[in-house]
């Protein structure tokens, strides 16, 4: 089973590529329900790969400026270290629960993807005002607001691999002041750095593929790099509201709601992203015919 991993690295690649979200919450319950891993093994694969896979993003953010890299190492202070606090509790629920670790496990990442679509749909409603050049400088009191939220958010990505980028970029949104590039940015660089010290204590407790790791990389690399060239020719609203989806119907089916609401809610889904794609269709349509009309106009003059 390798060219599926690389497909499915290629496919993950090309969302956060495009979206700079989806990596992690829509890996992990991938390799749960496709895949049969169990949750735990799961968690610690999707994160050592998504540390790896995060880098090459990152690194690219640097280079274009949208990087705070204050903000960044304070979340990290908070985050590293409970993130492995995460990871000894999750290794900690298999042990004490043996056989129904899977089902338990199961049950923390539906709730944690269920969060994380509720997450990405809030983001929407985020409107930023981006004064200047968006020269944030952090005080105190936004010291300890990084902290605090590195505390919690590194909790859950140790727990569970979920919200390396929904929690940290949706919480920046509502608390700091800085524009949306700069958040995606500084929530990409502190999840890289967070995932590898998560990762570490995943491999030391035993519960990475390596060999999965490896193939998903070879399809996620050039992934991310194919959906970057084309991030401004989708909507992002719609992608948005198509991830949240995906997140919110693979968090129930970890809950185990029976089949039959997976179905509706899948149909409900797919009808709301054909309607939304419909409308944006012509929102473009409308405004060509503008510009056209315009062009008409000027050279009739």
């Amino acid at each position: 089973m390798t060219w599926q991993f690389v497909l499915t690295g290629m496919l993950i690649g090309v969302l956060v590529g495009m979206t700079g979200m989806g990596g992690g919450s829509l890996m992990t319950p991938i390799l749960v329900i496709v895949f049969g891993f169990k949750p735990t093994l799961a968690v610690g694969t999707d994160i050592l790969h998504g540390a790896i896979f995060k880098t090459v993003g990152a690194i690219r953010h640097r280079r274009l400026g949208t990087v705070h890299h204050q903000l960044s190492g304070w979340m990290f202070l908070g985050s590293a270290p409970f993130s492995l606090l995460g990871v000894a509790l999750s290794t900690r629920i298999e042990h004490r629960y043996g056989d129904s670790a899977t089902e338990v496990m199961g049950y923390i990442l539906g709730g944690a993807l269920l969060f994380g679509a509720v997450g990405l749909v809030l983001k929407s409603f985020v409107k930023k005002t981006v004064v200047g050049d968006d020269r944030f400088e952090m005080e105190w009191r936004d010291r300890f607001a990084a902290i605090a939220i590195g505390i919690v958010g590194g909790f859950i990505v140790g727990l569970t691999s979920v919200g390396s980028g929904t929690f940290f970029g949706l919480t920046m949104l509502f608390v700091f002041s800085l524009s949306a590039h700069k958040v995606v940015g500084t929530d990409i660089l502190h999840a890289a750095a967070l995932l590898y010290v998560a990762g570490m204590g995943h491999i030391i407790a035993g519960n990475v593929d390596i060999h999965a790791v490896g193939w998903l990389l070879i399809g996620s690399i050039p992934g991310v790099l194919i959906g970057s060239q084309y991030s401004v020719r989708l909507p992002e609203a719609v992608l948005r509201f198509t991830l949240a989806n995906v997140l919110a119907i693979s968090g129930l089916k970890l809950v185990q709601v029976p089949n039959i609401w997976l179905v509706v809610a899948l149909g409900l889904s797919v009808c709301a992203v054909v309607v939304m794609l419909i409308r944006e269709q012509r929102r473009w349509a409308a405004r060509r015919s503008e510009r056209l009309a315009a062009g008409l106009a000027r050279a009739a003059d």
